[in-house]
């Protein structure tokens, strides 16, 4: 569903990487190529589902983003905390 781009940044001293869709997310509008969000790791982001992280959002630590949740625009989310079902979190 996503690849990481080979962007980093830093945050709270840890490096999060830019993703990139790698297939059509239709359901919520995300086209293969288009650039995502930011993530620590794959862990943060389920490969399945139409869950996806957009813009500036950030999601790092032990946050989990599934199902059809969306993280979006300026929104910081981190810890241990679980987006999921129909969540949309944004800023």
């Amino acid at each position: 569903k996503y690849e990481f781009t080979g962007e980093t940044k830093q945050w709270l001293g840890r490096t999060l990487h830019r993703i990139r869709a790698v297939a059509d997310i239709a359901a919520i509008g995300v086209v293969a190529g288009q650039l995502g969000g930011w993530i620590e790791s794959e862990a943060n982001l389920s490969q399945t589902g139409n869950a996806w992280v957009s813009g500036n959002a950030r999601v790092s630590d032990n946050a989990r983003v599934f199902g059809n949740a969306r993280v979006s625009g300026n929104a910081r989310v981190s810890g241990d905390a679980q987006v999921f079902g129909n969540a949309r979190v944004s800023d």
